[in-house]
């Protein structure tokens, strides 16, 4: 290994570092966030899943949720992963 190629692999290792705390690490930490959100759903709680449908929890079995939209009270059911926000979210995501 000569001196001419010792900046190239520091330069090359920045570079990785840079990605990895800028761009991966912050990507697995919302994606933790998120599956600890959809873990911690209950009955009752109001939801917006990523379609844009609010509602309100009914009924939680495995994976499947139930929950019911409106004054009408229709029941829908989806899978826990489609669930977006706890909450009424209204606003498009800001990415």
């Amino acid at each position: 290994m000569d001196s001419s190629s010792l900046p190239m692999i520091i330069m090359f290792v920045v570079l990785i570092a840079v990605f990895y705390f800028f761009l991966i690490r912050p990507e697995n930490k919302k994606k933790k966030e998120l599956q600890n959100m959809r873990n911690s759903l209950e009955v009752g709680t109001e939801i917006t899943t990523i379609g844009g449908i609010v509602g309100k929890i009914v009924s939680i079995k495995d994976d499947l949720i139930t929950f019911e939209t409106g004054e009408d009270r229709v029941r829908m059911q989806v899978a826990r992963w489609a669930i977006s926000t706890i909450g009424k979210d209204t606003q498009p995501n800001k990415r």
